[in-house]
């Protein structure tokens, strides 16, 4: 039988499992709120936030699953040569070599070149006939023998993106989030009235999705095997076909010697493994009086209109994953942010359409947005447009002690 909890839009929301639901309105719930209603809504079993060392494993890992993660974290950190299948257009040579920072699974310097074109119908391209969605920037020695070239014309679509990499910490929980939390969530048609209108990303293949900054990537299954093709140009157990790894056709016969698929299922499955069970990063708790006016601030500014604090993972087989408290900083929906901030389209997003950027482990930052164009928290604030210009608005109002209290308490997570 569900219960109720009462949050701060002064209305009652459903305490079903696996779903914690927050204000959408600019008096939402601040995070010791939103956690003790968690916790009210799960009773006596109630979700337990979890946090690690970055590179580390959940706890609660089964002895299995510890030997999956260990294995993956092997591969993870494996320099593929062109023997191996690197390339033969590539951006880097190892899962490492971009999340490498705070460690690996981290964030990195290299960041990913993507290209797009809206045609004539309205429909999105991504150009993979023409190397896009991501541009390789290097090439092997073999296909440069042969007058190959480092992709680096974004002029090829008429949008073009450069995506910092993403912090890997926490994604099997983010995974583990039920859809119908998503859902909820979700106001396409914005019926409340608060000028927020997140919706669900898809996939190309028009599945609901979660991950990669346009909400385009479903599970992370297929963000391991997107990246073994479209950052290695390595070919895959769901994808061994060279000329769809991330070369487009005209590659010269004999410029990868290696049997297909490159990778093979077990690697795959390891490295899939080792990102799933990567712990979220601890974050600094919030105790000062200046961070816990930030906190205030940061809901009923509207933050956490799309920046939700809490969500809840559903059951799951594995205990490590099962029900458990994720301090995301995310709706994980996509949001209009106007025409400062657009990058590329997707099948399912427009150029100025982008996830909700998780700020669980922005501490382990130095550049900010999509693109990393800033280097300080408050310049990435002031950029917000489209949905979230209201509370932009609402903090570039606050006097100067108030921004920075909010500084304070984003620089904990």
């Amino acid at each position: 039988m569900s219960r109720s909890v009462w949050v701060k839009r002064y209305r009652w929301y459903p305490c079903v499992p696996g779903r914690f639901w927050p204000s959408r309105a600019g008096t939402g719930v601040v995070l010791t709120t939103a956690l003790a209603g968690l916790l009210a809504c799960a009773g006596d079993d109630e979700p337990v936030p979890v946090y690690g060392e970055p590179g580390e494993p959940l706890s609660g890992l089964s002895a299995e699953e510890r030997a999956a993660f260990d294995a993956g974290a092997e591969v993870f950190g494996r320099h593929f040569t062109p023997e191996d299948g690197l390339g033969p257009r590539f951006n880097e040579n190892s899962c490492d070599a971009c999340h490498t920072f705070p460690a690996d699974g981290g964030t990195g310097e290299t960041n990913v070149r993507r290209v797009s074109v809206t045609g004539e119908d309205g429909r999105c391209d991504a150009l993979a006939g023409l190397s896009g969605p991501n541009l390789r920037i290097q090439v092997t020695p073999a296909l440069a023998a042969a007058g190959g070239r480092p992709e680096r014309d974004t002029g090829i679509g008429s949008h073009t993106a450069v995506f910092t990499i993403p912090l890997l910490y926490g994604a099997g929980l983010v995974e583990a989030i039920p859809l119908e939390t998503l859902r909820a969530l979700a106001d396409p048609d914005d019926r409340d009235g608060d000028g927020i209108s997140g919706r669900l990303g898809t996939d190309p293949s028009g599945r609901p999705a979660r991950f990669g900054r346009k909400a385009d990537v479903a599970t992370l299954e297929d963000f391991v095997d997107s990246a073994f093709r479209l950052e290695m140009g390595i070919t895959t157990p769901a994808v061994p076909d060279e000329d769809r790894a991330g070369n487009p056709p005209g590659v010269p016969d004999g410029m990868d010697p290696a049997g297909e698929p490159e990778v093979d299922p077990a690697d795959f499955a390891a490295v899939t493994a080792f990102v799933r069970f990567l712990a979220p990063p601890v974050p600094t708790p919030v105790d000062e009086p200046l961070e816990i006016r930030g906190e205030e601030l940061f809901s009923t500014l509207g933050c956490t209109g799309c920046h939700v604090p809490v969500l809840v993972t559903g059951p799951s087989e594995s205990p490590a994953l099962d029900r458990k408290a994720v301090a995301l900083y995310s709706d994980l929906l996509l949001h209009d942010l106007g025409p400062g901030l657009e990058s590329v389209c997707t099948e399912g997003a427009s150029t100025s359409e982008h996830r909700t950027e998780p700020l669980m482990g922005l501490r382990h930052r130095d550049f900010f947005l999509h693109d990393g164009r800033v280097t300080g928290i408050m310049d990435a604030i002031l950029a917000h447009g489209g949905e979230a210009e209201a509370a932009r608005n609402r903090f570039a109002a606050l006097d100067r002690l108030e921004q920075e209290a909010v500084l304070e308490f984003l620089r904990t997570r």
